[in-house]
């Protein structure tokens, strides 16, 4: 069955996103970007993706290459590039799945620990411009390592800028 057979497609509208099409799935509209590999696991294109979980509004699956066993990606169904871009019902949906998915990884693996990871930006390290949360069970003796580094440099003068323009910040985004 091909994706004209699942997928109704339309044109992009003005406004969305270049590369960025809108499909119908059982009577509402999910945007996909058809270059995004993402989006090929959430429309089922992608056979060598291990499934973990999927409902209405997430899908969850192993990375190709896991930094551990039973590392897991959670990502939203809609196509959503990073952080910034993401609603706060979608963000709602995607954090209950991942403390959900978290306990699942618990009671199967007995991990040591556990880091909840999500980056947004190339400097930040993300390949794939879909947002996606990372769920990693840690061991002990796991291969990842720290993922902090043991000190900084910064002076006091530094951080109370940063402290400053942030708290500022915040208070903006948060009347918003």
């Amino acid at each position: 069955m091909g994706r004209t057979d699942r997928l109704e497609g339309h044109l992009r509208e003005p406004g969305e996103q270049p590369g960025v099409v809108v499909f119908a799935r059982e009577g509402e509209g999910v945007t996909v970007d058809p270059k995004c590999p993402f989006c090929e696991i959430v429309q089922r294109e992608d056979s060598d993706a291990r499934e973990v979980y999927r409902d209405d509004d997430v899908v969850a699956f192993f990375p190709l290459e896991p930094a551990t066993l039973g590392h897991t990606l959670v990502i939203p169904r809609e196509h959503v590039p990073d952080i910034w871009s993401l609603d706060e019902a979608t963000a709602v949906r995607l954090a209950g799945a991942t403390t959900r998915l978290s306990r699942g990884v618990k009671d199967a693996l007995a991990p040591d620990g556990l880091n909840i990871i999500q980056s947004n930006g190339k400097a930040a390290t993300q390949t794939v411009f879909h947002l996606h949360v990372h769920i990693v069970p840690r061991w002990e003796s796991d291969a990842v390592g720290r993922i902090w580094p043991p000190e900084t440099n910064y002076s006091e003068a530094q951080k109370d800028d940063a402290w400053e323009r942030l708290r500022d910040a915040c208070r903006k985004e948060m009347r918003a």
